[in-house]
């Protein structure tokens, strides 16, 4: 739109009728025209934008993600998931940095870790006695007769 709206201030109208069609404000015509005559076609482009410089570095956001990876421990973090909440707090008591929890819920997506959380197991859970009951019980296929009119 700002190339269109440059040819049609070129081809004669006022800036602001060229602006007017082109959707735009006429500043914003007049920046694009300075922008296409320093660099040409691809001056009108839009720029990247960098951002909000991230809070942790690089190096500290690795340390957080492997401490998320290994889990809590029950007895010295008090929980057997963790929580968005309990996250919060150790990044603030360990690098200093206060975030939201929609700012660590942003962090953990760029992290590649998801919000889901696996189902909780207890500590003192004997696995080959649950796995001893999950086979012991029959399931019942429901038929035809079965089913509810």
């Amino acid at each position: 739109m700002r190339l269109l709206a440059i040819a049609n201030a070129l081809e004669g109208m006022t800036r602001a009728e060229a602006a007017r069609l082109a959707g735009m404000e006429r500043q914003a015509l007049h920046d694009a025209i300075r922008r296409f005559n320093a660099e040409g076609p691809d001056g009108v482009h839009d720029r990247h934008r960098t951002g909000r410089p991230e809070q942790l570095t690089a190096g500290q956001q690795a340390t957080l993600k492997a401490h998320i990876l290994r889990g809590p421990e029950p007895e010295r973090d008090g929980v057997s998931a963790w929580r968005l909440v309990d996250l919060r707090e150790h990044v603030e008591r360990v690098y200093g940095v206060r975030y939201s929890e929609w700012g660590l819920s942003c962090l953990l997506k760029r992290l590649n870790l998801s919000r889901q959380k696996t189902r909780p197991s207890h500590p003192k859970g004997n696995p080959a006695a649950q796995a001893a009951f999950k086979k012991g019980t029959p399931v019942k296929a429901a038929g035809p007769r079965d089913r509810a009119p």
